[in-house]
């Protein structure tokens, strides 16, 4: 009997090396497998636990907006939740001017939290907002389960998905600057001393009596000196990425940058329009590292494209500093392309928290095209109301490949021209300068001359200057012009 053939998600053999299908499948095979963690018995360690996410109950304070935004974002936080792989039993909100200083619901609706959480048999309780150190301890003694803040649960999502040197120390830093002010103690752990002490009979020896230093201090003092070693190590990172980037700027290279909601297509995006082949799937947060393509205009003109870090609601600032460089690669693009999700309930919001961070790398200065993306799945009344919402966005699906060749002409338009424009006949054996200016500048006309080929272009200044010993001037004979092409 012949064994059944497995099928790539896609049927279009085109799409199939466009979408890191190996990454997507490696990333699919390596998942956690729920009940086979060991707790140590004797804990005396400082509490440093990764997440360990299986079957969790959300809980969200509604204090402002409407009834749908609260049960928008409750519902973002259980596709968070099962993106670090968990299993989401119950949902709860509670209406409330603010959150509850000491434990984040109110305190009466705590019990009401920790019968949910008995009559589901939950593992964890995940809260829509960050927490305080007190409000984490308060909740967790008071629920007996584990309690993650939204925070906690994002920063272990990139902690899944950092595949680069450069994602991997970012994503440890901002996890470090988390935990370092909510590290707790543990049994024995806040009286533990690692000095001795010399009531107790002196047992460090020599030199050691006295109070000593305390494990918490200890973990403490061993936290920060990993914080300053990563931010040295991302620092020379940036340093390499910023060559990069004066690179293509020295070139003349326009640079366009991919940014939008996590989840809203922006890679999927990037390999319709360069074929980059950067991992797609349907979850958020899914690609963390840049990737960064060349592609070039219909006139022939070399531009690059940027994928980055996808945003969401409440991005915890700890994300957005240590991504900061990361993030920069948008605040020094010429253009940025910003994708939003058509099919989401609420795309009004996804733009205004996308453009809430863009503004913080100082990317809001920025020419901005609006592309709606995954038109294929939404409904003609949203499409409708969206096109009067935005009238001058871009209407596509990366995954039909519809409006692709609009969005490309879009991105073109709204390119930087090079500025001066110049006449000039290069020599035949200067091949080498004409593929540049093609390349580099944009080509009004070409003719072909006994002494050489006339090019009539707008080039950058630095390029300019290398064309000044072959300038024509500015007059064209009519033989000149035989053979001209657009």
């Amino acid at each position: 009997m012949r064994e059944q053939e497995t099928y790539l998600p896609y049927e279009d053999d085109e799409l199939d090396a466009t979408t890191g299908e190996y990454e997507l499948s490696e990333r699919q095979a390596l998942r956690r497998v729920p009940g086979l963690s060991t707790e140590l018995t004797d804990i005396t360690e400082v509490e440093y636990r990764q997440l360990r996410l299986e079957r969790v109950v959300l809980v969200g304070v509604w204090t402002e907006g409407t009834q749908e935004d609260a049960e928008n974002s409750l519902t973002e936080l259980a596709a968070l939740a099962e993106t670090a792989g968990s299993q989401v039993l119950e949902g709860l909100i509670q209406r409330r001017n603010r959150p509850d200083p000491a434990t984040y619901i109110g305190r009466g609706k705590v019990d009401d939290l920790g019968a949910v959480v008995l009559s589901t048999g939950a593992d964890t309780v995940i809260c829509d907002g960050e927490l305080s150190p007190s409000q984490l301890r308060n909740l967790e003694q008071r629920t007996k389960v584990k309690v993650v803040d939204r925070t906690a649960l994002i920063l272990d999502i990139f902690a899944q998905h950092a595949k680069s040197r450069e994602g991997k120390a970012q994503v440890e830093l901002a996890q470090l600057e988390y935990l370092l002010p909510r590290l707790r103690g543990w049994g024995e752990t806040l009286s533990r001393q690692s000095g001795g002490s010399a009531r107790a009979g002196g047992a460090g020896g020599v030199g050691l009596r006295g109070p000593g230093e305390t494990k918490l201090e200890t973990d403490r003092r061993r936290i920060r000196h990993r914080i300053a070693r990563l931010r040295r190590e991302i620092k020379s990172m940036t340093t390499v990425r910023q060559t990069k980037r004066a690179r293509r700027s020295r070139n003349a290279v326009p640079a366009v940058a991919i940014a939008g909601y996590t989840n809203a297509g922006k890679s999927s995006l990037l390999n319709r329009l360069t074929g980059a082949g950067v991992l797609v799937e349907n979850a958020l947060f899914a690609t963390l590292d840049p990737t960064t393509r060349r592609a070039t205009t219909s006139d022939g003109r070399l531009y690059t494209l940027s994928d980055t870090v996808g945003f969401v609601r409440h991005l915890p600032h700890q994300i957005v500093e240590a991504f900061r460089s990361t993030l920069e690669e948008v605040a020094d693009a010429d253009l940025v392309v910003h994708v939003v999700d058509g099919t989401h309930p609420d795309p009004e919001e996804q733009v205004r928290a996308v453009r809430e961070v863009l503004a913080e790398v100082g990317a809001d200065r920025l020419p901005e095209l609006l592309v709606v993306n995954k038109t294929d799945a939404t409904d003609e009344e949203t499409l409708l109301r969206l096109k009067r919402l935005w009238p001058e966005a871009v209407f596509v699906s990366a995954h039909s490949g519809r409006g692709i060749d609009g969005l490309r002409e879009a991105v073109e338009q709204r390119l930087p021209r090079p500025a001066v424009e110049v006449r000039a006949v290069l020599p035949y054996d200067r091949g080498d300068l004409v593929a540049r200016v093609h390349r580099q500048g944009e080509v009004l006309s070409t003719a072909h001359l006994p002494e050489g080929t006339l090019l009539h272009v707008r080039v950058g200044e630095a390029l300019a200057a290398e064309l000044v010993p072959y300038r024509a001037g500015d007059r064209l004979t009519t033989d000149e012009r035989v053979g001209v092409g657009g």
